[in-house]
């Protein structure tokens, strides 16, 4: 196939040698955001130098591990940034609504708005057929606007109430939408919704007009309006907003750096002058809370988690506990969060009367102690001090953690020192109402639910059975044991076949309609990758007693391989074994591998087909095929 025009990724310009500024120039090179820093040019750069090179990042991949050959010199976690008061912790708060989560059906002969996505002129239509629109069609080829409200609606009622209780001023809040025009519909249904003008509430994108988004930007940093911010991605890494309290989701994000990077917005300390200089009512920024209105936390992209894990235990129980023993990891961590929270409010006097209380410690000092001591890593490093022993048992590694635990908690065994934690925790903290009850959302499936899933599960797989024999993945999917290897192109032929009427449906609407059914049987929050048709049909055929995820079946027959070359005496590099890993990733998006896929990302990123060459030489073909069979069977 011949495709005109420039290539799709274009070769960087090389480095050649300058005698005026030649390669033992530097003796270091530091360099900053260093998980996107070490590709194409910059990689040119950093490699013409006969230099040490020091990577700088919050949010490191395992390419960027790979690259300094694992030689990690520091690691500094959300958690104990929070116990040296260099970052705020998060909190998360839910907001679930049913065509979120199911989408939704609009019946044949309903007038409905027809919009020009980038125009957004409209027009209007009477539908001849049933619309049926799953989630992932929301804000892209539908536009719910109920769902967007409704979302909106439950944020301003429960604002004040639960995730702010006793504020008056909206928190300064980023709200992340899926595209611009997405931002342009959240910006209307917010004004319309708190009743505020235009100022409250801004986009901010790279499509905004009138004002310069970077003018826009440090209002939203330095002004009390705008209180609310809808933006895309123009404010998801790098841009410092200090007085942000609140990072709102209403898109999915699937890369963990770049979760952690939006998430990171949130973060950030400010003093409290100039935090009530931007919002009045506030006192001191001693957390942020995450609102997760599409179910991205749970997607554990995230390695850093909220320290609250027993949000309906009282302070003094939490003292009580540990004062009596507990060690906990639960009770613990929660306690530890509630202290840092409570360090970020206490004036000079009160951090005195604490010191004096405590016979010499700082509560900075006691919950950095606490946090460490829920450490895994250090949990290990006790067990095999106190075993003198190399890899220690479970059991060991138990018991060291609970030793470090109570060394860590030994303080707070005083009675006069949790009196007075108390008492400093009644001058600053409000009451919070956790007994009034939110409406619960649906978040499961009723019977109507059931049924409807019972008819898409009868459909397909009747489908299924009567085109067996027309579509090439199906002939392909039923013969056992497989005669060949499937493509790509063969499973998206298989994804559109099903797409059209009379079916009308995903891979995800499907693999719901599976789980909702057999939840027993269905793993993971698959669906969402065109190669998960692959396991909805060998679990509809019975091939398969579990639904998993492809790139999970993926990643474990990997392991199992890998297991098996240690095994049979054959090993990797640190540097060989990236590019397994590489391809193990590409099978599982795409169902095979060749070695035309070493010309696009994250292949060229990492050197391409020449590296690959030089790293395996005449064995990259046997090592494609080996994996090609062994993953995709």
């Amino acid at each position: 196939m011949f495709q005109a025009g420039p290539p799709l990724f274009k070769k960087p310009p090389p480095v050649e040698y300058n005698p005026a500024i030649p390669i033992e120039t530097f003796d270091f090179i530091i360099t900053d955001e260093c998980h996107r820093s070490i590709y194409d040019l910059w990689r040119q750069v950093l490699d013409y130098f006969d230099a040490f090179i020091i990577g700088l990042t919050a949010t490191p991949s395992k390419q960027t591990i790979g690259f300094f050959n694992k030689n990690l010199v520091m690691e500094y976690n959300h958690e104990q940034a929070v116990a040296d008061g260099v970052n705020v912790g998060f909190d998360v708060y839910r907001i679930r609504t049913r065509i979120t989560d199911q989408g939704s059906t609009v019946e044949a002969k309903n007038w409905v708005d027809k919009r020009d996505r980038l125009t957004r002129s409209k027009w209007y239509e009477e539908l001849d057929n049933d619309l049926l629109y799953a989630s992932e069609d929301l804000d892209r080829s539908v536009v719910a606007k109920d769902q967007i409200r409704t979302v909106i609606r439950t944020f301003r009622d429960k604002l004040f109430t639960e995730i702010f209780p006793g504020r008056t001023d909206v928190p300064k809040t980023v709200i992340f939408a899926k595209d611009d025009s997405h931002a342009e519909d959240i910006v209307d249904i917010v004004r319309e919704e708190f009743a505020r003008g235009n100022d409250f509430c801004q986009k901010i994108t790279y499509r905004t007009t009138g004002k310069d988004p970077e003018d826009l930007i440090a209002e939203f940093r330095n002004s009390y309006n705008p209180r609310i911010v809808v933006t895309v991605d123009m404010i998801a890494t790098g841009t410092d907003i200090k007085p942000l309290e609140i990072v709102f989701f209403m898109r999915s994000v699937k890369s963990r750096i770049f979760f952690e990077q939006m998430k990171g917005r949130g973060v950030r300390v400010i003093g409290d002058t100039d935090f009530q200089a931007v919002t009045s009512d506030a006192k001191a920024k001693d957390h942020f809370v995450i609102v997760d209105a599409v179910g991205v936390c749970e997607a554990a992209k995230s390695e850093s988690r909220p320290l609250e894990r027993k949000p309906t235990v009282s302070l003094e129980k939490l003292l009580e506990a540990v004062a009596f023993g507990s060690t906990d990891e639960d009770v613990v961590s929660s306690l530890a969060g509630r202290l840092a929270r409570l360090n970020q409010r206490l004036n000079k006097q009160q951090q005195v009367e604490f010191v004096e209380a405590s016979g010499g410690a700082s509560l900075s000092g006691i919950t950095g102690s606490m946090f460490a001591a829920l450490d895994a890593d250090q949990h290990i490093e006790r067990a095999k001090s106190d075993n003198k022993t190399g890899q220690p048992s479970d059991d060991q590694i138990k018991k060291a953690a609970e030793s470090l635990i109570k060394e860590a908690v030994k303080p707070l065994h005083k009675p006069d020192l949790r009196e007075k934690i108390v008492d400093l925790h009644r001058v600053t903290i409000q009451t919070i109402d956790v007994v009034s009850q939110d409406e619960v959302l649906d978040a499961g499936f009723d019977a109507k639910s059931l049924d409807r899933a019972k008819g898409i599960v009868e459909s397909f797989e009747k489908f299924i059975a009567e085109h067996h024999d027309a579509i090439t993945a199906l002939q392909v999917l039923y013969s056992q044991p497989y005669r060949r290897r499937l493509t790509f192109n063969e499973i998206k032929e298989l994804a559109k076949a099903i797409e059209k009427p009379p079916l009308g449906l995903t891979t995800e609407r499907l693999w719901q309609a599976y789980q909702a059914l057999e939840k027993s049987k269905v793993r993971g929050d698959g669906g969402r990758q065109l190669t998960d048709i692959v396991s909805v049909i060998r679990f509809a055929l019975h091939q398969d007693n579990t639904l998993t995820p492809f790139a999970d079946v993926v990643h474990d027959r990997f392991d199992r391989w890998l297991e098996s070359q240690q095994a049979g005496g054959r090993s990797f590099t640190p540097d060989q074994l990236r590019w397994p890993e590489l391809i193990r990733d590409h099978i599982a998006a795409s169902m095979s591998i060749a070695p035309d896929d070493f010309a696009y990302t994250p292949f060229n990123e990492a050197g391409g087909i020449g590296k690959a060459y030089e790293l395996f030489k005449d064995d990259l073909t046997k090592l494609l095929n080996e994996l090609n069979e062994v993953l995709a069977a």
